[in-house]
């Protein structure tokens, strides 16, 4: 029987995934990174709902408890980010999602075409729709909570006023749930890519399908290590 990424022994131990076959994608930091991010931004849009929505308002009550919620699950979306600064495999993973290549170009042109082959998509770990997701929703974190603190001490800047902070929180609340669902239901498409945020691997097959410029990488680093060995 063929292993799989997180698969366990008859003892119930963790058994690696066979390095033929699995690659890592992922590290243990990157993993708890995004998972804290996520809950984090699940709770804060939840409770969102629960004070903007009348129906869920009255169904839940608690309004003061809704709200310190809220608060502090906004203002603490940039933890897990700050701490995944102490890992090197994260801010790795930050450079490539920093950075444009030439092939990102024909990937955009080939979702503009619908052309779903891999060859017409080439892309490095992440491709450009995940490049883009995450500098957007990077900045709209860093705006929510910008015209959070606004709302929430009245009067830190006089010069702008609590209702155009409202409004602005608001709107982007709103185009933040749309993004995020759009990111779930790729998510949701795409099992392997999940595995890789459980696990840390994914199957050579898969990287090679949708990440064919990365597994050369890899590929192309390894050699490299081992000639810096011998």
């Amino acid at each position: 029987m063929r292993s799989t990424a997180g698969s366990t022994t008859p003892t119930g131990t963790a058994k690696r995934p066979d390095p033929a076959e699995h690659v890592r994608r992922f590290s243990t930091a990157e993993r708890m990174v995004h998972r804290t991010t996520g809950y984090l931004m699940l709770v804060c849009l939840v409770s969102a709902a629960c004070l903007y929505l009348g129906p869920l308002a009255q169904l839940v009550g608690r309004r003061h408890v809704v709200v310190t919620v809220h608060e502090w699950s906004g203002i603490s979306l940039p933890l897990p980010f700050l701490l995944g600064l102490l890992s090197a495999d994260f801010r790795a993973d930050l450079r490539r999602l920093n950075r444009f290549a030439v092939y990102d170009r024909q990937w955009l042109r080939a979702v503009r075409r619908r052309l779903t082959s891999p060859e017409a998509r080439p892309a490095g770990k992440f491709n450009v729709g995940q490049k883009l997701y995450a500098g957007w929703i990077a900045g709209a974190v860093l705006v929510m909570m910008f015209t959070g603190l606004l709302m929430w001490f009245t009067g830190l800047l006089p010069f702008i006023s609590r209702t155009s902070a409202i409004f602005i929180h608001d709107l982007l609340a709103w185009a933040i749930t749309f993004v995020v669902l759009g990111h779930l239901r790729k998510a949701f498409e795409d099992p392997e890519a999940r595995l890789g945020l459980r696990t840390g691997y994914v199957s050579r097959s898969w990287a090679q399908r949708y990440h064919s410029r990365w597994l050369r990488e890899e590929r192309d680093g390894s050699v490299a290590e081992r000639a810096d060995e011998v």
